[in-house]
């Protein structure tokens, strides 16, 4: 059971991926890391000692600090950002707590540098995989991640000249593998492989690829997507309007699958 000043695994997991998620800092030694070179998704490294140098961007945010084992420089870390403001607490039992509870860790070498402000390249025109893609990347990744839009002839020649990691485009490393789409070779490749985040996968691929025998929910991912296509000229305003919208489908795959609706209520 998580302490005064604490977090538990199950509480940062549940909060992961939703507008109240904490901003989660990953301050192991490098030895500590080396051993175990993976991140709680959106964590960020910063070094224990210099913590007091990031307040400012700090400022107005909630903080989990992290550590090895959840100890001393976790809980040290977490009090010196409450004595300047900032509400903070540490993740109960550390790294390898999270690690023995089995719960997602990205492998670091799997995200694209810097690993904060990543840039991906994408063809422009998006309607369903190329806005999962960037929701997944925000949301479990790099909160900090910027998305470039632009006609297919020129998306790998953007992508090498100003250092994008291009996705859902053929042949690179993120995109569609056989009958799976680029959402779920993300999954794969950073281990996210979560019963919401699979369940949602479902509805992703069964839209993306006309296969609504997959999930009833995909037919109404495809109308939403057209519309939302429709409805905004430019790319990046169409991806700020349905985020929102991935984050409700996270939440249904999360905790409303198998809850249906009716008039008038109570009806059987």
């Amino acid at each position: 059971m998580a302490k005064f000043t604490e977090i538990s695994n199950t509480q940062l997991m549940h909060i992961l991926c939703t507008s109240d998620a904490y901003v989660i800092a990953d301050l192991r030694l490098e030895e500590d890391f080396a051993l175990d070179p993976a991140l709680i998704p959106t964590a960020r490294r910063l070094p224990f000692d210099r913590l007091a140098e990031h307040a400012e961007a700090l400022a107005g945010r909630r903080v989990v600090t992290v550590c090895h084992k959840g100890l001393k420089i976790s809980h040290g870390a977490a009090a010196q950002l409450r004595a300047l403001g900032i509400e903070a607490e540490a993740l109960s039992g550390g790294q390898v707590a999270w690690r023995e509870a089995g719960l997602p860790l990205i492998p670091a070498s799997a995200i694209p540098a810097p690993m904060r402000g990543t840039l991906w390249v994408t063809r422009h025109r998006p309607k369903i995989d190329r806005i999962a893609c960037p929701w997944l990347i925000r949301r479990f990744v790099d909160p900090e991640a910027q998305f470039l839009f632009v006609p297919p002839a020129e998306a790998l020649a953007v992508a090498e000249r100003f250092g994008a990691t291009p996705f859902d485009i053929e042949g690179v490393a993120f995109s569609h593998r056989g009958e799976m789409c680029s959402f779920d070779t993300m999954l794969d490749i950073w281990n996210l492989r979560t019963p919401p985040l699979d369940a949602l996968s479902r509805v992703i691929r069964g839209a993306d690829t006309n296969r609504h025998d997959l999930a009833p929910e995909a037919a109404g991912l495809l109308a939403l997507s057209v519309g939302l296509s429709r409805a905004f000229r430019d790319d990046n305003a169409q991806l700020e309007a349905a985020l929102p919208l991935y984050d409700a489908l996270y939440r249904w795959a999360r905790d409303g699958r198998g809850e249906g609706h009716d008039w008038p209520g109570g009806r059987a």
